[in-house]
């Protein structure tokens, strides 16, 4: 029987790709002399924190059925394979950022589409009855991102 992943194990994930992305945004802040990029870094720290609150407080409105799990998991290695999938595959955790303004908007670009990607395939295995129309939150949330960073890349 294949797992079946549920909204709840997608929050924790999404939960742990913000705190991955806050990290990356200060780290990339700390490399830049120009203070206006720094501030503007600093800020998409912030917005991760954020988004990391929301989706902690979207988390905890799933229902209790969104949350069941029907696949025996007691070691919970569902959610430890996906924080692991997390931390290599979207703002990786042993990577540094850029040290240019325009090659860290580019390389946080492409976390944000790898991220958006991220969910689109784990949404397919979350049914229905799950939450799976719940993903589709933390997908929009992505998605104002990569607006803001590549808006921001345009201007240079």
């Amino acid at each position: 029987m294949a797992n079946e992943f549920n909204a709840n194990d997608i929050f924790e994930i999404a939960v742990k790709i913000e705190q991955n992305g806050a990290i990356f945004y200060r780290d990339a802040a700390k490399l830049l002399e120009n203070e206006d990029h720094k501030q503007f870094l600093l800020e998409l720290a912030k917005m991760e924190d954020d988004h990391e609150k929301t989706f902690a407080a979207m988390q905890k409105q799933l229902t209790d059925k969104e949350a069941f799990s029907s696949t025996f998991d007691p070691g919970d290695e569902n959610v430890l394979y996906l924080k692991a999938l997390a931390d290599t595959r979207v703002f990786f955790e042993k990577d540094k950022p850029e040290s240019n303004f325009q090659g860290i908007l580019g390389a946080a670009i492409q976390a944000e589409k790898d991220s958006i990607a991220f969910y689109l395939g784990m949404k397919e295995l979350v049914p229905l009855k799950l939450g799976q129309s719940k993903i589709n939150d933390i997908i929009k949330e992505e998605m104002s991102h990569i607006r803001i960073l590549a808006g921001k890349l345009m201007e240079y």
